[in-house]
């Protein structure tokens, strides 16, 4: 696949970053294929949960829904690389909360040990409509997904289907039009739980232990990684089709769970303070609930399984640091 060329990032205007005119009107036009081409569209609710209500939630959800096939009673680690441009786009696309906005990422399931240049991966696009997220992804060995999202590009060897192609192609452009790059990576520990008879489009996951980097990209890397949330918190994720169930709705009414509009990767786009706050941004749930939860420093402080003193980790999601 041949790599289009590059336009350097258009310079944010007055009303905030990101093009402007008929110049960006052209690039949007070749890069807003994203409505065309779906896995699934599905509406997502978050919830902060402290630690220690965590087994109580885990109780609730498996009387009424079963483990995941992957996931098991322990879970398993992801680790994903988002792509940005060199003036974070996409960061900024969220923050100001653009009604249409994307990110690119790829995304391993499994530990570090796990992954060699022949692991599947997933390179993914996750983009919100409005309030609906939907998101397309392919799977390639580790070395092709790099390609791919790399200035080198990247070929598929024989007869690629045409919605294959198309999301390929979409993710080429993307890469060769915006000039991204690497710019975090995130790591997390999750478990999973899908829903059964009328609630099959229902799935649930908890993720603990949300950690990041900003340097030093390889999906194995032994490179350490900071907290981007307190330890004791972890994010409840509800993804339904059409609508969430009601007793949904009412357990985590009953836990007393704060609903928050959290983003992994702006955590860490501002955990590592790539980026200042958006002058634009009003104070949202998250930070009235950090705050009640713990100051700011604790993003970094405090013990947790598998890591030093000073919330350092070392390189994520090894076998022997394997958590709930």
């Amino acid at each position: 696949m041949r790599r289009r060329s590059r336009r350097t990032e258009p310079r944010a205007t007055p009303s905030g970053p990101g093009p402007a005119g008929p110049a960006a009107a052209a690039t949007s036009a070749r890069t807003a294929t994203a409505s065309r081409l779906h896995a699934f569209n599905r509406f997502e609710i978050k919830y902060l949960v402290p630690q220690d209500r965590a087994e109580e939630l885990r109780a609730e959800l498996r009387r009424h829904m079963d483990d995941d096939a992957y996931s098991g009673d322990r879970g398993y680690p992801i680790t994903s690389v988002y792509y940005d441009t060199a003036r974070l786009k996409f960061y900024w696309e969220k923050i100001e909360g653009l009604k249409f906005r994307r990110k690119l990422r790829v995304r391993h399931y499994g530990t570090a040990d796990d992954l060699s240049p022949d692991s599947r991966v997933f390179v993914e696009i996750k983009q919100r409509v409005n309030r609906v997220t939907q998101k397309r992804r392919v799977v390639l060995p580790y070395r092709d997904a790099l390609r791919l999202c790399s200035p080198e590009g990247y070929e598929p060897e024989g007869e690629v289907g045409a919605r294959e192609r198309a999301f390929l192609d979409e993710v080429s452009t993307l890469v060769g039009e915006l000039d991204l790059r690497p710019t975090v990576t995130t790591g997390y520990h999750r478990e999973a739980w899908v829903g059964r008879e009328a609630d099959l489009g229902l799935r649930v996951t908890l993720d603990h232990r949300l950690r990041g980097r900003d340097r030093d990209f390889h999906l194995a890397s032994e490179a350490p990684n900071r907290l981007i949330l307190p330890a004791r918190l972890s994010v409840l994720e509800v993804k339904a089709n059409e609508r969430v169930p009601a007793w949904v709705t009412d357990l985590t009414a009953r836990m007393s769970l704060d609903v928050v509009r959290i983003s992994k990767y702006c955590q860490s786009v501002q955990a590592f303070g790539l980026v200042p706050r958006s002058t634009m941004h009003a104070p949202d749930e998250l930070d009235a609930v950090l705050g009640d939860h713990a100051p700011a420093t604790e993003l970094t402080d405090g013990p947790v399984p598998g890591s030093t003193d000073d919330g350092v980790t070392d390189a994520p999601n090894r076998k022997s640091v394997l958590v709930r």
